[in-house]
């Protein structure tokens, strides 16, 4: 049985946190406009809406020179300030038979992220390449939150 194994980052959030939540759950049709726009190309609902757990979006990227795309469905824990970016399909499932990316906003000003996967083989790296991605992308919106 394959094992599921984890890796985790932290972000200082330079903007209000909870800003930064709701622009995650509500707002995030704007990241290719606006946040890492020359690796970000489009995002499009096809299932749902912006912001309902449950709703699946398909992302279009480029990832170190390679276009990508990312199919998720979304779970939304408002208590927690969590959201759960599950993959469904795309590139990332080329890699790995399970991927979840797991982001928590912190009322400290601290924005977590977890991703959860399960390797096809031994032989595939850990997505530390997605993670960074994220994290290029979590840190353009704080700068653009910050400006106002």
């Amino acid at each position: 049985m394959a094992q599921v194994c984890v890796l985790e980052a932290k972000v200082q959030l330079k903007s209000c946190p909870e800003k930064f939540y709701n622009f995650l759950k509500s707002q995030n049709q704007h990241i290719p406009n606006n946040a890492h726009s020359e690796n970000m190309h489009g995002v499009e609902i096809h299932e749902g809406d912006w912001e309902t757990s449950g709703s699946v979006k398909l992302w279009k990227y480029s990832l170190e020179g390679k276009e990508e795309i990312f199919k998720e469905r979304i779970e939304v824990d408002e208590i927690n300030k969590t959201i759960t970016y599950v993959a469904v399909g795309g590139n990332v499932l080329e890699l790995y038979k399970n991927y979840k990316a797991i982001v928590k906003v912190e009322n400290i000003g601290i924005l977590k992220l977890r991703l959860e996967y399960e390797k096809l083989n031994d032989d595939i790296p850990p997505p530390k390449k997605y993670q960074q991605f994220i994290i290029n992308i979590v840190k353009d919106i704080d700068a653009i939150l910050v400006k106002g």
